[in-house]
Parts: C-alpha cells; structure tokens; sequence
C-alpha cells in the first residue's frame, strides 16, 4: 500500500476510534476493529472508492455490529461482567464534544444505556447524535431504509431519555466541589454526610477490582452511602492490593468528575460521578487492570496537579 494510502487512512484514525469506542463501549475492542479496518483497506480497490470517509465509516461500523452480535460479546454482556472503559479527559477517542448530544454520547451513563439498545438502534443512535450523519447516509452505512433508520433512532432516544438519571446542569467547578466534599465525607466516615449528598434513588455500580465474575450493584442512598464509606475505608489488604498507599486525585473521565487513585504514576482504581443539582446521582467504580490500561497510559503522559489526599 502506498504512502498515501496509509496517510488518508491515519488522518481519519482518531474519528474511526471514537466511533468504534461508542459503539463498542471498550477502548481494546475499538482499537481492534480500527485495525481490522485497516487490513480491509488495505486489501480493498481502493481506485473504486469514490468517498474513502464513507467507505471506512461502513467498514468500520459493521465490524463493530458484528462483535456486538457475536456470542461471546452477547454472553459477557447479559451475564454482568461488562462495564464501560474509563478514559481519560483529552483522549483522542473521546471524539467530537462541540455539542451536549456529543458530549452526553460517550458519558459511562449514557454508554451504559446503549447497552439495552439493539446493536442497530445503537449505532443508528450513534451516528445520529455524535457524529451527525443524516438518515439517508446512515441508511446507506447499515443497509437498511431511510424510514427504518427514523424509526431506530426515535426509539433509541425515547428509551434513553426515559432511563437517563440526571438533575439540572451542573457546571465542572461545581460539581468538582460536590466531589471533593463526598470524597472528604466518605474518607472521613461521616456516613449521614455522604447520604445527604445523594440523590434519593442513587446507584452504584463496582467491577470489585475485576476480583469477581459480576458487578456489585447497590440502590438507595443507604446501601450506596455504606459501600462507598467500606470501598473508601483504608485497610492494609487494600493497600497490598494496590501495590502501596494512593494519593487521591480528582480529573475529568469521559466528561464526568472521578475519583483516581494513583500509586506512583500508575491509576489503580477510578470513581466516575454522575452530578446534578448539588447531588450525586450514581457512582461507577472501576479497578480491574484491563479496564484501565488505556486510561493509564495517558494518565503517565499527564500533568495532574496536586492530589486533594497525599496518601489514602
């Protein structure tokens, strides 16, 4: 393949990622399918293709419909391990983010709800709201009508907006400090304070350090309010299973406010916040090693700055 082949296909790598990503939920599995695009341009006549953007962009989201149908994909994801990879602000694969529809696309919450969309309705949804494709391309991209494509994204966005947890808009600084206060809270014990600062119908949702087969689940403020002051209680087999004693940083993951906590420069566990009129609504804690790999990899190239507690 010639140099110029390979460079058109590198200037669209990052949109081709970001869509993967949100089509797929995991950074691995979106960096896969990009590459299996590639082999298929790269055996492809690439002299009959009149819009390389368009061809790449179907390529690519039927590779990732196919591993949404796949057996195993469809067995991890219906027994509970499966839980959306974290990444950090900045990452190229976040995509596009000029619009709250973009923005809200690759949150964990709304990531979480295209779980219970059909791979269809989910990349109809997708390539509607994130990347803005018009019904008749998307038609053209997943071989269906232009009506049908209609139709999938109404229901999608019915269904969403239906099931997404959320208060009024919280702008980053305010809702850092609501943060800040629940992490003090809960490193501090005061459980009372950390059930004021959640919604009434609050969730959390653990990988349990990817120590189990399932997720840990807990509703109410009550039961989330004691998981989180045990999950964020010092033990020494916490801290052997961290490797040494974090330092709490507070960042952006996919647009939300999360709790990191770092030993030396490596991301052992990260606490996602959905936030909304002073309250948190839900909590996503993730630790097993494979979900944050990549969120660790730019967390090495990143300038923190101080930790809100030096070591935990």
């Amino acid at each position: 393949m010639d140099s110029a082949a390979v460079e058109r296909f590198e200037a669209g790598r990052d949109r081709l990622a970001s869509l993967a990503y949100r089509l797929l939920g995991s950074a691995a599995d979106a960096e896969d399918a990009v590459q299996d695009t590639f082999l298929r341009w790269q055996a492809a006549d690439r002299e009959r293709i009149e819009v390389p953007e368009a061809w790449l962009t179907k390529v690519l989201t039927n590779l990732c419909l196919d591993r949404l149908r796949s057996a195993q994909a469809r067995h991890e994801r219906a027994a509970g391990d499966w839980l959306p990879e974290p990444l950090l602000e900045g990452d190229p694969m976040l995509g596009p983010a000029d619009t709250v529809e973009q923005r809200e696309s690759v949150s964990l919450a709304v990531l979480a709800l295209l779980e219970r969309l059909s791979p269809v309705e989910r990349a109809v949804y997708v390539l509607r709201e994130a990347f803005s494709y018009r019904h008749a391309e998307i038609a053209g991209i997943l071989g269906i009508t232009e009506s049908a494509s209609q139709q999938h994204a109404h229901r999608a966005r019915v269904r969403i907006s239906a099931e997404r947890r959320r208060g009024g808009e919280t702008d980053p600084a305010s809702a850092r400090r609501v943060v800040e206060e629940f992490l003090a809270a809960a490193t501090s014990g005061r459980t009372e304070r950390l059930v004021a600062l959640l919604t009434d119908d609050a969730t959390a949702v653990s990988d349990g350090a990817g120590l189990g087969k399932r997720l840990l689940r807990y509703e109410t403020r009550e039961r989330v309010a004691s998981f989180v002051r045990a999950g964020f209680k010092p033990t020494p087999a916490k801290r052997r299973l961290a490797g040494g004693s974090p330092a709490m940083h507070i960042a952006l993951v996919n647009g939300s406010p999360a709790v990191l906590a770092v030993v030396g420069e490596r991301v052992v566990g990260a606490v996602v916040f959905d936030v909304g009129d002073g309250k948190v609504a839900a909590l996503r804690g993730v630790a097993a090693a494979e979900r944050l790999a990549r969120l660790n990899k730019a967390w090495r190239q990143h300038e923190p700055g101080a930790p809100v507690i030096d070591a935990w």
